[in-house]
């Protein structure tokens, strides 16, 4: 997949019975449209009079931002080669047991890959769910409902790669590996549950 293939596209690929795009690409586009809603809010205040004194503050989260969107977006793909990459491992041959064990090797490794992809989602969904707050403590009265609306695409983005990340744990042979996976998205976990509230709780007190 291209990062410029058209909504409908993708959204037609993701319905398919094909194998992807699929619930981690999904993720990561959810999680750019987060960091988006963001970088409008900004764009928007910039743009207001009477709203030179969060001036710099505006500026300086959107740099974050649209920092962030970029690597969600790039993450659509990262998760399909990923997936894809897993897959080619499973269809490696197995006649001898030379064959056997470096396709377990090489499925492994895929599965690490399949982990890591939306772990890192995860990651940067959790900084976009941490910039809103100064999104919407800051952010123009106008458009503060599409901070409201960033925070939460990006906190459901996070608990979707969150599963992607639980699919592979279980065939993980390296334990210590998928233990602090595991340890680190219920960090993440935690921190974006905390975190949204409170800023869709801002959003709203800031709505009246």
């Amino acid at each position: 997949m291209t990062q410029d293939k058209t909504v409908e596209k993708f959204l037609s690929d993701l319905a398919s019975a094909a194998p992807t795009p699929g619930g981690g690409s999904a993720a990561a586009l959810i999680g750019a449209m987060g960091a988006a809603c963001i970088s409008m809010v900004c764009n928007v205040t910039l743009g207001k009079k009477g709203q030179e004194a969060v001036s710099s503050e505006m500026m300086a989260v959107r740099t974050s931002s649209e920092r962030l969107r970029a690597r969600l977006t790039a993450m659509v793909s990262d998760d399909i080669n990923a997936f894809n990459t897993l897959m080619e491992a499973y269809r490696l041959p197995k006649a001898s047991e030379s064959e056997k064990s470096e396709r377990a090797k090489a499925i492994q490794a895929g599965l690490k890959t399949a982990t890591e992809a939306p772990l890192d989602c995860a990651r940067v969904c959790a900084e976009v769910i941490g910039i809103a707050r100064r999104a919407a403590e800051h952010g123009y009265s106008g458009v503060i409902s599409d901070a409201g609306v960033g925070v939460l695409a990006a906190q459901a983005a996070l608990r979707s790669a969150s599963l992607n990340v639980a699919i592979n744990l279980p065939n993980l042979k390296d334990q210590a590996y998928a233990s602090a996976a595991n340890q680190e998205i219920e960090h993440l976990l935690e921190f974006g549950a905390r975190e949204s509230e409170a800023v869709f709780a801002m959003v709203r007190g800031r709505l009246g």
